[in-house]
């Protein structure tokens, strides 16, 4: 009977089609020259079509039947308009986009879903080469400044340290709570430390950083994740060359060779960075050596490595006094335990080798498997001792994935594990005066790391894409203490937690979707807080715990012109860890109940010009806000100096800005000159949890003018020129939070310039 009812309505749609008609005419313009557009194509979806003439008009006579046309041309945004029905005759104006505003589908690997971005439900900022470069590339530090809901800090050049949507307060110095890998392979070590110094940030080609409990997919963290990929060389053979100089005794050289082709893609790339340092005691000198060969074996098999040899040494200048800070902000930490005089510094020695393969068996069932090691050699003079720490591990992470459809369902469920060993020999020792004094330590500290997990990805009805996903995680150090008499085992053994995730992603549009989740969070604490930088065992130390609620949504507008993302946080965490300074400046790690972090992310970028035909070929404004109302639940501390408790409950979260921001500006003419600036913005922030002291608000400048122009197709010549904290601004980047005696701050440099050159060779 509906068949019946469905026909009869059919026909009588039809018959009357059969014998109106519709006079369809209009102009073509060219939206950036604002003139007629010839010989673009007119077609209806009946099939009629007619081209446009010299004066960019057209006329078309079109059944009922048609509903829209179709208006393109070669290099230009095709556009579709809905004809008006019942008209005897209508008339269209339109403006073809040129073909560079043709939205990109940038495809992210966030939690091994291999989509679209438009596709993907989670909070993901992409950082690509463009961005990195806007700098001197001499750090990552301005570049990941730029995405919403990340803070990373530089308290000495190359110590870094970096929080997702969070505080420092675990972190008083190294990366922790964050999970990094490099070209898919695990970067994070098995103690949940990550080295991101041994790196050189112009061997990155690209970063997606994952917001919030990750758990599922990657493994245990409450902060989120990191994906790094190598830079690829470009079809052909390359060879290059640069050179930067800067202020404060910054140099930077580079050198590369490259070679791409449909069967293999390798990069060899080797950076030496030294500094002298705008404070005293913060000299660097690092050396980086790159290999990032990957071969395209068959259609079905690809396999990827990477060696990174790295010989990095900075010096540490260790924090100082508000007092310290206003009169000389460039002295380093005095007193008995002084950084120069205890020459405080990291010397390190390592390398990284990994093999990934991606093989896929059928067109329904793939895998992806890798496999690393690490080996590590560390020196470090602190101010109240010194440590010689030599460090082995190996890992492998393994995932399955399979693709099919539940009816008209399609449907994709991956399924993996990763496991990861990590060995230390580690022994402290007296600091004299940067000299090795008696033996206090010697330990030996196997990390053991590991988790299976499991994700199924459903594309519903009225364009719903619904993953769920769970993963177990188990964490174990076991300590050895050869010092002591007898000899002590000592293990901490995490238990097993489920980490569950459910998100849901509804496309809008073609080109807006919204997404929401719900994410678990486990956090086991590192070594390095198991185990204190004086050889205490902190054995009451619990894994923290916590549930993310999400909502977002992202597109694009105004012909794809403009892009914006827009996402809406509630994180609740259990048994945070916090840490204070003692004394003698080493950290010591607590839980204390709980905290409550929401906030608000927000990412805008608008392409104003994008003509690479014409004298302005580039012009560009992005930038990106967060809000941050993080505050602590139920906890208190007891205060010596009046013995009793203080309930701290409400306060803000120590390290943690309300109030983020960053702008800028990216330009660029068809004949070689290029233009970038940033400006960044962070609010007045605690730096102790009793909210007494606050690092005031700061807004800082730059710029880079350069000139990029091949010559006779096989030379490339960049040329470049900047200035940093171009508004002088005094700040600090890096604070040492809950510190002892007040030294909270690590300045940051004032006004520096930077300049350099860089030629790249084409051999074929």
């Amino acid at each position: 009977m509906k068949r019946l009812i469905l026909l009869y309505l059919l026909i009588l749609g039809i018959c009357p089609a059969t014998i109106a008609q519709t006079i369809v005419s209009g102009i073509v313009d060219h939206a950036q020259k604002q003139g007629p557009l010839k010989g673009a194509i007119v077609k209806t979806n009946t099939g009629q079509a007619t081209t446009t003439d010299a004066d960019g008009k057209y006329s078309l006579t079109v059944p009922a039947t048609a509903t829209y046309i179709v208006i393109s041309h070669i290099g230009f945004v095709p556009d579709t308009i809905a004809i008006e029905q019942g008209q005897q005759r209508v008339t269209y104006f339109t403006q073809l986009q040129p073909q560079q505003h043709i939205l990109k589908e940038v495809e992210v690997q966030g939690y091994e879903t291999n989509r679209p971005l438009l596709q993907t439900a989670g909070a993901i900022s992409i950082i690509d080469s463009d961005v990195i470069q806007r700098s001197d590339e001499s750090s990552l530090v301005r570049a990941v400044n730029t995405v919403p809901g990340v803070k990373m800090d530089e308290r000495a050049p190359a110590s870094y340290r970096l929080s997702i949507r969070g505080s420092t307060l675990r972190s008083p110095y190294g990366i922790r709570n964050v999970k990094l890998y490099f070209n898919g392979i695990p970067l994070t070590e098995a103690n949940g430390t990550t080295a991101l110094n041994l790196l050189d940030a112009a061997s990155i080609g690209s970063i997606e950083i994952l917001k919030g409990p990750t758990a599922s997919v990657y493994g245990a963290g409450t902060g989120g994740t990191v994906l790094l990929e190598p830079k690829r060389s470009k079809l052909g053979a390359e060879a290059g060359a640069g050179i930067s100089i800067g202020s404060y005794g910054l140099r930077k050289y580079t050198a590369n060779v490259s070679t791409g082709s449909a069967k293999s893609n390798v990069l060899v790339q080797y950076a030496h960075q030294q500094y002298d340092g705008y404070r005293q005691q913060s000299a660097l000198d690092r050396k980086v050596l790159l290999v990032s060969p990957e071969f395209y074996v068959s259609d079905k098999q690809t396999i990827t490595s990477h060696i990174i040899y790295s010989d990095l040494y900075y010096e540490l200048p260790g924090g100082i006094t508000k007092e310290q800070y206003d009169a000389v902000p460039r002295q380093a930490r005095g007193g008995e335990f002084g950084s120069v005089k205890q020459n405080a510094s990291m010397n390190q020695e390592s390398i990284n080798i990994g093999l990934k393969q991606d093989y896929s068996f059928t067109d329904n069932w793939s895998n992806s498997t890798a496999i690393y090691t690490l080996h590590r050699f560390r020196y470090h003079p602190f101010n109240t001792d010194y440590e010689r720490n030599a460090n082995q591990e190996f890992g492998l992470r393994s995932s399955f994935a399979y693709t099919t459809t539940i009816g008209s369902i399609a449907a994709k469920y991956t399924f993996g594990g990763e496991f990861q060993r990590g060995f230390e020999a580690a022994r402290t020792y007296d600091n004299n005066s940067g000299l090795v004094g008696a033996l206090r330590t010697d330990d030996e500290v196997t990390a053991k790391a590991g988790f299976v997990f499991a994700q199924a990805e459903l594309e519903l009805p009225a364009d719903f894409i619904l993953t769920t996903a769970l993963s177990l995680n188990d964490t174990q150090y076991k300590i050895t203490r050869l010092a002591q008499s007898p000899t002590i085992n000592y293990t901490k053994d995490f238990e097993a937690v489920l980490s569950p995730r459910v998100a849901l992603l509804k496309k809008l549009t073609d080109k807006v979707s919204a997404h929401a989740s719900i994410s678990a969070g486990f956090s086991p604490p590192t070594e390095e807080e198991i185990l204190t930088s004086d050889g205490a065992l902190n054995e009451d130390l619990q894994a923290e715990k916590g549930t993310n609620y999400e909502l977002g949504v992202r597109g694009y507008m105004l012909q794809n012109k403009l892009s914006f993302d827009v996402v809406g946080f509630n994180f609740r965490l259990n048994e945070t860890i916090v840490s204070r300074q003692d004394a003698s400046s080493v950290a010591v790690f607590r839980n204390v109940g709980a905290t409550s972090q929401k906030g608000i992310e927000t990412a805008l970028n608008y392409t104003i010009v994008d003509a690479p035909e014409d004298g302005l070929s580039l012009f560009k404004v992005w930038g990106s806000y967060t809000y941050s109302h993080f505050r602590f639940k139920k906890y208190s501390i007891f205060k010596a100096s009046e013995q009793k408790e203080i309930d701290l409950s409400g306060n803000e979260l120590t390290g943690v800005a309300p109030h983020t921001a960053t702008a800028g500006i990216d330009a660029a003419t068809n004949l070689g000159l290029y233009f970038t600036a940033t400006i960044n913005y962070v609010d007045a922030l605690p730096l102790n949890d009793e909210n007494t002291v606050y690092a005031d608000s700061y807004l800082v400048v730059g710029a880079k003018l350069g000139y990029r122009r091949t010559i006779a197709d096989k030379l490339e010549l960049n040329i470049f020129a900047g200035v940093d904290n171009l508004t002088n601004q005094k700040y600090s980047l890096g604070n040492d939070l809950n510190a002892f005696g007040g030294r909270y701050y690590q300045p940051a440099p004032d006004r520096n310039y930077f300049g350099g050159l860089a030629l790249n060779y084409k051999i074929k």
